[in-house]
């Protein structure tokens, strides 16, 4: 055994894991560090560890001697070299993980049976954003969003070859993908150096897209954004990502919808927030006062008698829609008592013989800056 490090830490797992539990945490260490998906340079070795940690854990009499013995008890038992195996060729090795899902790393393989299948593949998602408004959240709408995907080669029809021409048997590989090498009593089989898998090789290139069968192609597609949809949510558009590299379906494409902020609303969910600033004289006696609403409309609002700052009104049903659903927020208006800063004489005396029947004392009207110090620091 190459690795010396615990089996349960490598695959962050407790003593009593289940046999579930262990092949979720190999699939999912697996996915994490396969060198075609991580680029960092240590991603390779841990793919092979976290192989040979699941070999022995899911095997019952490997386990149960390595939970005796540790490595020690796995002397002498025969296992597999990861360290010197191919990536793909362990992916295949674990069908009954992984099923079809080594074919996105570009590997064949398949569930039993030997040599190259052939597997129905899907192309690449791809991803993209745009940008509406809160009104469009409001009501739904239908967008055009531009994408630059890469598409099968017109002139080429994907192949590669120029036209009039065609890819030849590889002949390293007899046309299989895969190359056999015996390592003792061992036949490992890896991915074809010379054609990567494919079984063909190209001898003459199409000009058009130098060989790749794909070209870069700009496509304008209108989507449907659906009423109440949150910021940060991903509309999916089935088929409008790229070709399959083996004729199977399309990916997707994937739209993250981003919500432009609203001068007058804020948005909590469902709901919608509205600062509204009321005077002195509405707060203390109550007033019917319009609000906006979000679809244009005004709405009657009654603040009650002796409202304060801060106090919270609210108007059911005039919110966003629930996406989704047939439910709708409400509008939460938020009172704001604003002081004038400036007042006619007329409207201070009114105020000064209102005072008068308060308890609260207040004083002169002029007083010099340095009485407001004094009196501030007394």
């Amino acid at each position: 055994m190459a690795t010396t490090r615990d089996y349960y830490d490598i695959l962050k797992l407790d003593r009593n894991a289940d046999a579930d539990q262990i092949k979720r945490a190999y699939r999912k260490m697996a996915m994490k560090y396969h060198p075609d998906k991580n680029k960092d340079a240590a991603a390779e070795s841990k793919f092979k560890e976290a192989a040979e940690a699941y070999e022995v854990i899911s095997d019952a009499r490997k386990r149960q001697l390595y939970d005796q013995h540790g490595h020690e008890g796995l002397r002498g038992v025969s296992g597999h070299d990861f360290s010197h195996m191919d990536a793909g060729d362990i992916f295949s090795m674990f069908g009954d993980i992984f099923g079809d899902v080594g074919d996105m790393f570009g590997f064949g393989g398949g569930r039993g049976g030997r040599g190259r299948q052939v597997q129905r593949t899907r192309g690449y998602d791809l991803e993209t954003q745009v940008e509406i408004t809160l009104e469009d959240v409001h009501s739904g709408i239908d967008e055009d969003v531009e994408i630059t995907r890469q598409d099968v080669c017109e002139t080429c029809t994907g192949t590669g070859a120029k036209p009039g021409t065609s890819p030849t048997s590889c002949v390293m590989c007899g046309g299989q993908g895969r190359v056999a090498t015996r390592q003792a009593v061992f036949q490992m089989v890896r991915t074809c150096p010379k054609c990567r898998g494919a079984g063909k090789v190209i001898t003459e290139v199409c000009t058009h897209c130098d060989g790749n069968g794909r070209r870069p192609v700009q496509r304008r597609i209108r989507i449907s954004i659906p009423e109440g949809i949150q910021d940060g949510q991903m509309v999916r558009v089935s088929g409008e990502g790229e070709p399959a590299p083996t004729g199977g379906d399309r990916g997707d494409l994937y739209v993250v919808v981003r919500v432009t902020p609203h001068e007058v609303f804020t948005r909590q969910r469902e709901n919608l927030v509205i600062q509204m600033p009321i005077s002195f004289t509405q707060a203390v006696l109550g007033a019917t006062v319009d609000i906006p609403t979000l679809n244009g409309t005004k709405r009657e609002v009654e603040i009650p008698r002796g409202a304060q700052h801060g106090d919270l009104c609210r108007v059911h049903g005039a919110g966003v829609p629930k996406l989704k659903t047939d439910e709708t927020g409400d509008l939460i208006i938020v009172l704001s008592i604003e002081i004038p800063k400036k007042i006619s004489e007329t409207q201070e005396q009114l105020l000064r013989e209102f005072a008068e029947t308060e308890e609260h004392v207040v004083p002169a009207a002029h007083r010099s800056f340095w009485d407001k110090i004094k009196n501030s620091l007394s």
